[in-house]
């Protein structure tokens, strides 16, 4: 899923190249992409691009008329600029906006097709759209410490709770979490002021440090290779791969569609963290550091591990 970097790219390039220029027209090749009726999209065209933002993951074109297209990417969402009047893929379009200097193409690489385009009239109404996560550079430490502790979650869910935090997804709460050197399984409420603080020290210099290696990298192109998997990256997509300060192979523990990485002595204490699924066959065999991980490797063990699950 793009994320408060990649989502700040987006917005910044079709600022760029759309502000001041009218909406002549817009393509709905997927009808199901489109998820409000009043006003009709239709009454977006013919108006001009006034500003560009971001809330949360979403990107927001504000029209003239108090009007805002909202464009929420979810997991495989993309977009791309085109030559006026570009054909949308057949597969993995959804939708194209027509501008009389190029086409921004929606696209979706999943069969399962989450993202989606809002029109909505007025602030009020955009509001509703904001899951309320606070920004993570615009508020002070208390703010920060208050959303932190609202409720006693593990990191991980926490940093990536819209209604908590901004922008944060699945790939940057991650890396933030090796940078703060935090168990992405502690609880909230077990922390510490001064872990407190490493973790928004972290937070803020995780998005900033990447936010601006990302400009870099597409100048004043338009982002293309957006991804949650990017080199460079201390942990994340690096399952078994060294980690970058300590060496130790990145670990990680699969869930539905996701999966956290982490480093077991940076961030854990040397302990190896439980995998569901993993840890439901192996039951007590399940190692509890890397050198029993090792060890479960050797053959004789891992014959042992089976044997306990069969019997």
């Amino acid at each position: 899923m793009p994320e408060l970097p990649d989502v700040v790219l987006y917005v910044e390039a079709l600022e760029r190249r759309l502000r001041g220029v009218p909406l002549e027209s817009v393509r709905i090749l997927n009808p199901f992409v489109l998820r409000s009726v009043d006003p009709p999209v239709d009454a977006a065209c013919g108006r001009k691009v006034v500003e560009i933002s971001r809330l949360g993951k979403r990107i927001v074109v504000g029209l003239e008329g108090d009007l805002f297209l909202v464009i929420h990417l979810m997991i495989a969402g993309r977009l791309k600029w085109r030559e006026r009047g570009a054909k949308l893929p057949g597969k993995l379009g959804h939708a194209a906006f027509d501008f009389p200097v190029g086409t921004v193409l929606l696209t979706e690489a999943s069969s399962k097709k989450r993202a989606s385009i809002h029109l909505v009239r007025g602030r009020e109404a955009l509001s509703r759209l904001d899951p309320g996560g606070i920004d993570v550079f615009g508020s002070d430490r208390a703010t920060f410490r208050e959303r932190l502790l609202r409720e006693n979650h593990t990191l991980k869910r926490a940093l990536t709770d819209p209604r908590l935090f901004s922008g944060i997804g699945n790939a940057y709460s991650d890396e933030i979490l090796h940078r703060a050197r935090l168990s992405p399984v502690k609880l909230t409420q077990r922390l510490n002021e001064e872990e407190i603080t490493r973790l928004r020290d972290a937070v803020q210099g995780t998005l900033r440090d990447w936010t601006e290696a990302l400009r870099e990298e597409v100048g004043d192109g338009f982002p293309e290779k957006v991804t949650a998997f990017r080199e460079g990256m201390a942990v994340h997509g690096r399952y078994k791969k060294p980690c970058p300060v300590c060496g130790a192979p990145v670990q990680r523990i699969a869930y539905a569609e996701n999966e956290t990485n982490y480093c077991v002595r940076c961030q854990c204490e040397g302990k190896l963290l439980a995998d569901r699924a993993l840890s439901r066959l192996l039951h007590e065999d399940w190692p509890r550091s890397l050198e029993e991980l090792e060890e479960l490797k050797t053959p004789a063990r891992a014959g042992f591990a089976s044997a306990s699950h069969n019997s």
